[in-house]
């Protein structure tokens, strides 16, 4: 039987052998055939879809997201381009809003810092605690 190990496509895919794991468990990735002795013997075709998981992770894409999106490439019949693009614009919609959360975040941060006097001053008169303690802080 031919192949590569659990350890071999982890390693050629630049990945942990629990991801290699983790995606199997996930359906990711299929499960592959084992030889007699009980060992997993992967294509090496593994290695692209590892890579592509990976590179959908990077772009903000979870898990079951990607799970459609190779469900959707791997099926030539049914794949529709109209159908990637809607969902490649939800995503950076998703990720507007994550952008604009973090600039809240960012400017909050800034305030209260900016109104630190610094050391030596009191907890009750530190603004970020008593702005953390009190629940003052809005639009977060």
């Amino acid at each position: 039987m031919t192949g590569l190990t659990i350890r071999q496509l982890a390693k050629a895919s630049n990945v942990n052998i629990e991801t290699v794991r983790y995606y199997e468990r996930r359906g990711l990735i299929s499960e592959p055939p084992r030889t007699e002795s009980g060992y997993r013997m992967f294509p090496k075709e593994v290695i692209q879809d590892i890579q592509f998981i990976k590179r959908a992770q990077d772009l903000g894409f979870t898990l079951e997201e990607i799970k459609k999106i190779l469900s959707a490439s791997n099926n030539e019949e049914s794949f529709h381009s109209e159908e990637m693009h809607e969902f490649a614009t939800e995503k950076i919609r998703e990720i507007e809003v994550k952008i604009h959360k973090l600039n809240n975040m960012k400017s909050v941060l800034e305030d209260l810092t900016a109104k630190c006097p610094g050391s030596e001053v009191p907890k009750n008169q530190c603004p970020i605690i008593k702005n953390l303690s009190e629940g003052e802080i809005k639009n977060v």
